[in-house]
């Protein structure tokens, strides 16, 4: 009886989650990708996250709650921004290359110009030659414009000393600083756009 015991607590049985170890990084040092923000679209991208953080704490600041169409204006900027945020936290921190499972290609083909060389781990696959990864960038820059573009048309024509008085500097300069974004987003529609169209005439 007593050997039995003894034999049972010498047996250990161990598992391991494969879903911690796809996730897990091979690499403790940190990566960071510098020229990026020394490329065109890396600066937009710096001014679209500095002029959309003024955009909306500009209105969230007053009480745009009265006027229902800054709102919309909130919606887009604050959605934007995050988005913008997150992308290029991803690409500065080269997280594409630890996390092979997410298809970076698609995902980041935003912030991937013609005139950068991506590096990617070889299990990560390229896509199907029917989807170029640029017409996504494209597709988020241009969605981007067109929505900020609205935005800022919404927060101009909502813009009047008679609603509310005290409100009026920080509607005027956050609609001021909603077409600035507006025009790093074009920007970056062109970018975008000129990088698509290099990878299909290929």
């Amino acid at each position: 009886m007593e050997e039995q015991q003894r034999a049972r607590s010498h047996t250990v049985t161990t598992t391991t989650s494969s879903f911690a170890e796809n996730f897990s990084t091979t690499s403790s040092s940190f990566a960071y990708d510098r020229e990026f923000l020394r490329t065109p679209p890396g600066l937009l991208i710096v001014a679209e996250i500095v002029l959309g953080l003024l955009v909306w704490t500009l209105i969230a600041g007053t009480e745009y709650f009265r006027v229902p169409a800054f709102g919309w204006v909130m919606f887009v900027a604050v959605f934007y921004w995050v988005l913008t945020v997150f992308f290029l936290i991803v690409y500065i921190t080269m997280t594409y290359t630890r996390i092979p499972q997410v298809p970076w290609t698609t995902v980041l083909s935003t912030w991937f110009p013609s005139h950068t060389r991506v590096r990617f781990p070889p299990v990560v696959r390229p896509l199907p030659s029917t989807v170029c990864p640029s017409s996504q960038g494209l597709c988020f820059n241009s969605s981007a414009f067109v929505l900020y573009l609205s935005a800022a048309i919404v927060d101009a024509s909502s813009v009047s000393p008679e609603k509310e008085g005290y409100n009026f500097n920080s509607w005027a300069a956050s609609s001021f600083f909603a077409f600035l974004v507006t025009i790093c987003y074009a920007g970056n529609t062109y970018f975008s756009f000129i990088a698509w169209r290099s990878r299909t005439a290929q």
